[in-house]
């Protein structure tokens, strides 16, 4: 049986298909269980069901929660091509935004141009985190893999231990989106410092 359909709907289907791919990137931090890395579409599931119940937590209570989802759902796409970049890893991030930049047009060219021109900005948007939007989006990437972490992480299995110092730079961005969730976020880094998964200070401090 041959299936007949537009070029609009082919499209679509070609673009679903490729994402595919996104569930063979992998990140730093592993699974609960601590039997294997988290790929980046468990991650990208994880913070947009994060996204839904602690919206209510936002400072900005007219932000637009479904733009957030779409962000959330978006933004981790080009790793397909580009890769995952680790958060703390100082050289791939010179290269990250020209990758990204370059895999977000390889990636979005597959769809129809309507939605090939709305994902690649709020992918854009995203990344600038300028909008309620963005900054809560961003919060809430930025809070998973700490949440992830403290539940999965293994002293004994870093390779590069990072500062607390470092972390808490690095994520507070997360306060200008959510005063609560920034809470959150020092909490589980002191429970993560505490439990030997960061250092206390900087290894040369």
């Amino acid at each position: 049986m041959t299936l007949h359909i537009g070029d609009r709907l082919a499209q679509q289907l070609a673009f679903l298909n490729e994402i595919e791919k996104l569930k063979l990137v992998y990140r730093r931090n592993k699974t609960v269980d601590q039997s294997r890395y988290e790929n980046s579409a468990e991650h990208s599931w994880h913070v947009a069901l994060m996204a839904l119940m602690l919206a209510e937590h936002t400072d900005t209570p007219s932000m637009d929660l479904f733009k957030v989802l779409k962000m959330l759902l978006i933004h981790d796409l080009v790793e397909i091509y580009a890769g995952d970049t680790w958060l703390y890893d100082a050289q791939a991030a010179l290269v990250q935004a020209e990758h990204e930049t370059l895999a977000a047009q390889r990636l979005f060219a597959l769809l129809p141009a309507d939605q090939a021109a709305e994902f690649h900005t709020l992918w854009q948007e995203f990344d600038a985190r300028a909008t309620p939007e963005a900054a809560f989006a961003a919060a809430i990437d930025g809070l998973q893999p700490l949440l992830n972490h403290l539940l999965s992480g293994d002293p004994a299995d870093q390779a590069v231990l990072i500062s607390r110092a470092d972390v808490l730079r690095r994520k507070q961005h997360i306060e200008t989106s959510s005063h609560a969730l920034w809470n959150v976020a020092q909490t589980v880094i002191e429970e993560s410092t505490q439990r030997g998964l960061y250092h206390a200070e900087p290894p040369d401090g």
